[in-house]
Parts: structure tokens; C-alpha cells; sequence
């Protein structure tokens, strides 16, 4: 280009001829100023020997900066320098040793294969679900009476352990007793009943094989014979009356001793007794009558088998499962966590609060745990969740 440029001014100069020897001059250094196209033949450098140059590069100059720092900081920050760039020399060096050699022959740089670091590099991360709930008592008895009744007696107290079958309350009910004693009264006149059925039966029997008897002999008419006949008959079905009449007279005898015997309210499970509504002199309804929680007797709790009933959010449900692990506290003992397991998930999400309600089994609990006391949880899920709450001992 600027031989094209020099050889255009010449021409332009010899046409006007007019050159003076200032123009010549300027002439003279144009064309020393040209450049062969050769020139701009240059060649790339190699990759590998660029990039070796770049880690020497960064250590000049951090070299000469840490002079500088060390003038005015001190030896502490210059040996922190030092660690930085020597992490990063150790970068480039890793990068450098990773270079593989691509098609054709060519050094691709920059790529490193992937490295195993175990499972733990593999392994999701593990993640922390919280929330909180209460103490729960899956085996409560709620114990009504049966039947309608006045309280004579009261054989335990609120926090008494019981076991199944032991008397809790007395109840008395003249008319229950009435009931009974006339059951009783009405079954023995069954018994009566049917001993003279059982009388006329053996008679009408008796009768009745006399006149066959006589009758085989011609000594008997066909008609008395069919009386005879008849008269059995009548003090059979008789017979069998009364035995009816016999079970009904029982079968209300027993219904009168069940109703009686049902005053004596018992456990119906083993536990402690955590509420106690029956005092002495009181008139309880029976249980088809009581139909509010606070008119029954009292309440039975087996404190041995509790669980926790919290509640997660809403947007973790898909991460909850039973077997998952974690750890509960208690606000009355803060400083006693124990284990904990999902057991079940809740089938609904409550719209009010935004949550699913988890049931939690418990292991190592408190001593003094109690029903309807406040928890809160702890729950680790993803696939390095093992041992993420308890490490294995070394």
C-alpha cells in the first residue's frame, strides 16, 4: 500500500514538473519507510509455550508487589500472599499436567478429567427440615359409666398408676338392685312352671300308653284313644313353654347382675391416670347420655408408648418418608435432645397453617416426659444423611 501511494506521488510530481528539492527529499523518505509484505508473515507463539509463561509472569509480579507490602504490612501478610499465589501457580500447574493431546496432534488445554473423591463427592448434600408439634398419647382411655349411678366411692387419685381390670369407682343404683332381686324372684317362678309342666307331661304320657294298651285289646274306643293322644300333646307343648319361659327369666337375671356389677367401674387399660373428674356424692349419666369429654369419670393414659405429632412445611412434603432420622427437644428439657423417626405422614395438608403433620416414634426420651408437651424437631434428608446427627465413633 505504500508502495502504491509513493509511485502515485512520483508520477504526480513528474507531471507538474515542478519538483523542487524539497519534494525529492520527502520522496526519498517515503520510500524508506516501506514495508515488504513479508513482513507481516509473523508467527503465532506456541500455546503450551504462552502458557508456561503466564504462571512466571504472575510470580514476577507478585514478587515485586510483595516488596512493596512488606515495606509497609510486615512479614505476616507477605507469607498470606505467598500461600495465595502459590494455590495459584498449583492451578495452572494442575491445568498444564491435564493437557491431552487432541485429533490431529493438537494440545488442547485448559481440560482436566473428572476426579473421584469417594462417595462423599458423589453423595447430595444432606438438608435440615424443622418444625414442631406436641407429645402425644396414642392409648387413652376416656371411662364413663355405663350405666346411670351415684358415686359411693373414688379408689384412685389424679397421677395413680393402674393396672387393667382394677376398681376406679363405685356408682350405686337402688333401682339396678330392684332390677335384680326381681329377676331373680321371676326365674325361680319359671322353675316352678316348668316342674309342673314337666308334671302334667309325665301324666298325659302315662295316659296316653294305658289307652294304646287298651285299645290293641278292643277294650278301649278310638275316641278315647284320640283323647288321650291329644291330652299328650298339649302337656308337651306345655312343657317346652315353660323351659322358654325359664331362659327369658334368666337371660333377665343376667342383664340385672350386668347393669349391677357395672357400678364397680374398672381400668379398662393399663396406665396412669392423668384426669380425674369423679367425686364422692356425685349423680353420673350413663354412657348413652354422655356425650361431652368432661362428663366422664376420668382418663387413662399409657405413658409408655408416646410419640410426637408435629408439623412440617408444606413445600418439604416431598422430601418426607418414614425411616427418616433426627432429633427432637422438649421446652421442659431443653438440654435432653433425643432421637427421633418418622413413622407415618399425614394423608391431608392443613390449609390454614400451610403444613403436613408428621407422627414421630421416639427413642431415649426424657424421664419426665409428659403428654402434650411442646417439641421441636430437627430432620436431616438427602443421601448424606446417615450419620449426619450421630458420626460413628472412630
Amino acid at each position: 500500500m505504500f508502495e502504491v501511494a509513493i509511485s502515485a506521488g512520483s508520477a504526480m510530481l513528474a507531471g507538474m514538473n515542478t519538483t523542487s528539492e524539497h519534494d525529492r527529499t520527502l520522496a526519498a523518505q517515503l520510500r524508506s519507510l516501506s514495508i515488504e509484505p513479508a513482513a507481516f508473515k509473523t508467527q503465532l507463539p506456541e500455546p503450551r509455550a504462552r502458557r508456561r509463561m503466564i504462571p512466571g509472569a504472575i510470580f514476577v509480579i507478585a514478587a515485586t508487589a510483595s516488596l512493596a507490602v512488606v515495606a509497609f504490612y510486615g512479614p505476616q501478610t507477605l507469607e498470606r500472599i505467598e500461600v495465595a499465589i502459590a494455590g495459584r501457580v498449583g492451578d495452572h500447574a494442575a491445568i498444564s499436567a491435564h493437557e491431552a493431546p487432541a485429533r490431529g496432534g493438537a494440545i488442547v488445554e485448559g481440560m482436566r478429567p473428572p476426579a473421584d473423591d469417594g462417595a462423599k463427592s458423589r453423595a447430595a448434600p444432606s438438608r435440615e427440615v424443622t418444625g414442631s408439634g406436641y407429645v402425644v398419647a396414642p392409648d387413652t382411655a376416656i371411662v364413663f359409666s355405663k350405666y346411670e349411678g351415684r358415686v359411693i366411692a373414688v379408689e384412685v387419685e389424679a397421677g395413680d398408676k393402674v393396672e387393667a381390670g382394677q376398681v376406679l369407682v363405685r356408682l350405686d343404683d337402688a333401682g339396678a338392685r330392684f332390677a335384680l332381686r326381681g329377676a331373680e324372684i321371676s326365674e325361680r317362678a319359671a322353675e316352678l312352671a316348668l316342674d309342673a309342666r314337666n308334671i302334667e307331661l309325665a301324666q298325659a304320657r302315662s295316659s296316653l300308653t294305658r289307652t294304646e294298651r287298651l285299645a290293641g285289646r278292643d277294650a278301649m274306643s278310638a275316641q278315647a284313644l284320640e283323647e288321650a293322644k291329644t291330652a299328650f300333646e298339649t302337656a308337651e307343648n306345655g312343657a317346652e313353654q315353660a323351659q322358654q319361659d325359664l331362659a327369658k327369666a334368666r337371660l333377665d337375671i343376667d342383664r340385672a347382675r350386668e347393669q349391677v356389677e357395672a357400678l364397680v367401674v374398672t381400668a379398662p387399660i393399663s396406665g396412669t391416670v392423668t384426669r380425674l373428674d369423679a367425686h364422692v356424692g356425685d349423680t353420673v349419666l350413663s354412657r348413652e347420655d354422655s356425650v361431652r369429654e368432661n362428663e366422664s369419670l376420668l382418663a387413662i393414659t399409657d405413658t409408655t408408648k408416646m410419640v410426637i405429632d408435629a408439623d412440617v412445611a408444606e413445600a418439604n412434603i416431598a422430601l418426607m418418608r418414614p425411616g427418616l432420622s433426627g432429633e427432637a427437644v422438649l421446652d421442659g428439657f431443653p438440654d435432653q435432645p433425643f432421637t427421633i423417626e418418622v413413622s407415618k405422614v399425614a394423608p391431608l395438608i392443613s390449609r390454614e397453617k400451610g403444613t403436613v403433620t408428621l407422627r414421630l416414634s421416639l427413642r431415649s426420651t426424657p424421664s419426665g416426659m409428659r403428654p402434650a408437651m411442646a417439641a421441636r424437631i430437627r430432620l436431616v434428608v438427602g443421601e448424606g444423611s446417615a450419620g449426619a446427627l450421630h458420626p460413628p465413633p472412630s
